[in-house]
C-alpha cells in the first residue's frame, strides 16, 4: 500500500503552507504530496486566494528531494495541451523525475464562470484529445516533429520539446463514469483513481477499469488502482472529534464516508479499502496548520501496511 498526502489549497493556503506540508510529508516517509487544481474556494472564505498547481509544484520540486509530486487532477479545461505538456515536462526535470500527472475533465462550473474558462457540456472529448496530444508530444523521438489534427486541437510540426525525465510519466485518470472513463484509463493511464465515493462505487469502478484493461489487451499488472478520501484522526476520540470539527466535517459521518477516527479505526478502514483493491490511498488532509495529523498517520497507521 502506498500512502499519499492530498491537499486542497484553493480552500485557503499560501505557497509557504504548501511547501511546509510537502516537506513534512517527505520527512515522514509518505510516497507523494499531491494537490488539487482549482481556482475557486468551495463554501469557505476565499482568502488568501488560489495558487496555480504547476507553478506551485515546480517550486516545491526545488524544495524537496525524494517525495513524488502531482495533481489530483489537473483540469483539461484550464490549459491548452501543448502548454500543459511543456509545464509538466519542466516540473519533471526540476524534480529529477518525481512527477505523477493526473488529468481530468474538470467539473466545478462556478470557477470556470468566475475566471472566464470555457465549460463545454461535452468534456470527455477534450480530455481524450488532450491526452493524445500530450502523450504524442512526449513520445515523439528527439529530432522529429509532432503534428495532430483533431476535432479540437491542431498542431503542425511541433518540435515536441522539452521531454520529461521519466519515460513515460506516470499518468492518472480518475472518475466514476461507467463507460468513457474506463476506456480512457485503459488507453492512457498507469493509474486509475476513484475519489470520494462509497465502498460500493469504489469496487465497481475498479472492476470496470480491470475489464477495460483486459479488453485493451494490456497486462493486468500494468494498471494501479487508487482512491482518495477526506482524512483526519486523533490519538483519542475527543482529539479526533476536535480535528473533524476544525475541518468542517461531522465526526461520525467522516468515519463512514471518509477515513476518520482513532489510529486503530483508521488502520481498519484502510484495510477495508485494500480488500476492495486499492493499492494507493490519497489521504485528503485539509488543515495546513495541523501537521501533527501527518505525524500521527506516519507513526500509528502507515507502519501497519509496511
Amino acid at each position: 500500500m502506498k500512502f499519499r498526502i492530498f491537499t486542497e489549497p484553493q480552500q485557503g493556503a499560501t505557497y509557504g503552507q504548501q511547501v511546509r506540508m510537502a516537506q513534512a510529508a517527505e520527512r515522514l516517509g509518505f510516497d507523494a504530496w499531491f494537490r488539487s487544481d482549482h481556482f475557486l474556494a468551495m463554501d469557505v472564505d476565499p482568502g488568501p486566494g488560489p495558487t496555480d498547481s504547476w507553478v506551485t509544484l515546480g517550486a516545491i520540486a526545488r524544495e524537496t528531494s525524494t517525495i513524488r509530486l502531482g495533481t489530483l487532477v489537473t483540469s483539461a479545461t484550464f490549459r491548452h495541451p501543448s502548454l500543459l505538456a511543456i509545464q509538466v515536462a519542466q516540473v519533471d526535470e526540476m524534480s529529477g523525475g518525481r512527477v505523477d500527472f493526473g488529468l481530468g475533465t474538470g467539473w466545478f462550473e462556478a470557477e470556470h464562470a468566475a475566471y472566464g474558462f470555457a465549460f463545454p457540456e461535452r468534456r470527455f472529448g477534450i480530455l481524450e484529445e488532450q491526452l493524445e496530444v500530450i502523450t504524442g508530444l512526449w513520445s515523439t523521438p528527439v529530432g522529429e516533429t509532432f503534428s495532430h489534427s483533431g476535432a479540437i486541437y491542431t498542431l503542425t510540426d511541433a518540435p515536441a520539446l522539452p521531454k520529461p525525465v521519466q519515460r513515460p510519466v506516470p499518468l492518472i485518470v480518475g472518475g466514476g463514469g461507467p463507460k468513457r472513463t474506463p476506456a480512457i484509463a485503459a488507453r492512457f493511464a498507469s493509474e486509475y483513481n476513484i475519489a470520494f465515493r462509497s465502498d460500493e462505487d469504489i469496487a465497481a469502478g475498479f472492476a470496470r477499469v480491470r475489464e477495460a484493461v483486459g479488453e485493451a489487451g494490456r497486462e493486468a499488472s500494468s494498471m494501479r488502482y487508487s482512491t482518495a478520501l477526506t482524512t483526519t484522526l486523533g490519538a483519542t476520540d475527543a482529539e479526533y472529534r476536535a480535528r473533524a470539527e476544525r475541518i468542517g466535517r461531522d465526526a461520525d459521518g467522516l468515519r463512514r464516508s471518509g477515513i476518520g477516527g482513532t489510529p486503530q479505526e483508521v488502520v481498519d478502514r484502510i484495510g477495508g479499502l485494500a480488500e476492495l483493491g486499492a493499492e494507493t490511498v490519497y489521504l485528503q488532509v485539509l488543515d495546513f496548520d495541523d501537521l501533527d495529523v501527518l505525524e500521527l498517520l506516519a507513526a500509528e497507521v502507515v507502519p501497519h501496511f509496511a
